[in-house]
């Protein structure tokens, strides 16, 4: 298949990929209502990066270790189940009252980088997920790192995207989602959805 099909084929793939609901965007929808376009810009900033190293791992070969290493695999899964529950149990329990007390934490006491960060490093199914997708885009005979990366790097400019329209999104129901009954449904509902997908990644098989 000639290169540009190639290209073709995966941009509308990942498109679809990133187009499906998942962990990502409740996360940004989250933190866009309670928190501010700046925070959720930095979690979507976070979870590019997580790709980014996702990337790096498939390419010098760290990806396929966990493809083939039930330990490893286990390790990461199980380190990644406890970070996502304990951001949702956080939500959940202790839920923002007002977008002021929000953004208050949210100056003194939240990354949303980091958690964006590391909800992509420490989820293992993205590893995997990148090492038996990416290589059926990738010409044969053509150089693993670079065609890597360049694939990863489509698939990250789809999620900048994605995110922004999210966060615009949020911008234009402001005044809904940002009264203080809300603030404190959305924190509840993403710590729920956090916890199932803890539960998820920690039950799923390899």
């Amino acid at each position: 298949m000639p290169y540009t099909d190639n290209l073709v084929a995966f941009t509308f793939a990942a498109t679809l990929l990133t187009l499906t609901p998942g962990l990502d965007t409740a996360l940004i929808l989250r933190t866009a209502t309670v928190e501010g376009r700046g925070q959720a810009m930095r979690a979507a900033v976070g979870i590019n990066a997580g790709c980014l190293l996702w990337g790096a791992a498939v390419a010098f070969g760290l990806g396929a270790l966990l493809a083939v290493s039930e330990l490893a695999y286990s390790l990461l899964k199980y380190c990644g189940a406890a970070y996502l529950l304990y951001l949702g149990w956080g939500m959940l329990m202790h839920p923002r009252r007002s977008l002021v007390e929000g953004n208050a934490k949210a100056d003194s006491r939240s990354n949303w980088f980091m958690k964006g960060l590391l909800g992509n490093v420490l989820n293992p199914k993205v590893g995997i997920f990148y090492v038996s997708f990416l290589p059926q885009f990738i010409p044969q005979g053509e150089p693993l790192v670079a065609w890597t990366f360049g694939l990863v790097s489509i698939h990250v400019v789809l999620g900048l995207i994605w995110s922004l329209v999210l966060i615009s999104m949020t911008e234009t129901f402001a005044t809904v989602l940002r009264r203080d009954s809300v603030i404190s449904w959305m924190d509840r509902t993403t710590g729920a959805i956090f916890m199932a997908f803890a539960a998820k990644l920690a039950l799923s098989r390899s």
